[in-house]
């Protein structure tokens, strides 16, 4: 007779970098992952990456990076206004809220420590999303699972252009951000602080 050690086993999927937790007793464990990000401020493209880790049956950490800078021109938002304005914009595409955590998450500035850093502060998970090469390549130094998601166009839904629109009072933002996202940055003046803090680094 064989007895097992453990009832939990990992193994690999066809899908590259994937794997699925089976529990004999309770059966498949749904695996946590984190998406990283800045979300200065979340737009459309953000929320096409989060919907398409939901629906790989993904449970969901967003990490808010930087969350200690606000009031300059590549950070204007608070962490707490970001994680403000993605609870808002997850409620109101009727996402699995008991899926998805928001945490915000200062920088340290010491690149070799930053993954200890994170992991102190979030649940455990076995994968992560970001589209900031650094971060990418400290995960991958640590050993973290790296996993991709079809991109909107980048050149219009990236949070710099938002920011740069906002700045050139050219109201094309509005399409580019969800519409609870664009009522939130209206009622608190969010847009405003936008063209104080600081003058759009590129041409129009």
């Amino acid at each position: 007779m064989i007895w097992l050690r453990t009832s939990v086993f990992r193994f690999s999927c066809s899908m590259p970098n994937a794997y699925l937790y089976y529990n004999l007793i309770t059966g498949p464990i749904t695996m946590k992952s984190v998406f990283i990000g800045r979300f200065q401020p979340i737009h459309k493209g953000h929320m096409h990456t989060i919907k398409q880790i939901l629906d790989k049956g993904e449970d969901l950490i967003i990490v808010v990076g930087s969350a200690q800078y606000s009031h300059t021109p590549n950070n204007p938002f608070s962490g707490g206004e970001r994680v403000m304005l993605i609870k808002q914009a997850l409620i109101d595409e009727k996402m699995p809220m008991d899926r998805i955590d928001i945490i915000p998450i200062s920088d340290i500035n010491i690149h070799p420590l930053w993954i200890a850093h994170l992991k102190s502060f979030v649940p455990y998970f076995e994968k992560a999303y970001t589209h900031n090469a650094l971060v990418q390549s400290l995960l991958k130094d640590d050993g973290i699972i790296l996993d991709e998601t079809h991109l909107l166009e980048r050149s219009s839904y990236s949070a710099n252009h938002v920011r740069d629109l906002i700045r050139w009072g050219n109201k094309e933002w509005e399409s580019l951000v969800p519409s609870g996202v664009v009522k939130l940055i209206k009622k608190y003046k969010l847009d405003e602080r936008i063209l104080k803090v600081g003058e759009t680094k590129t041409k129009r």
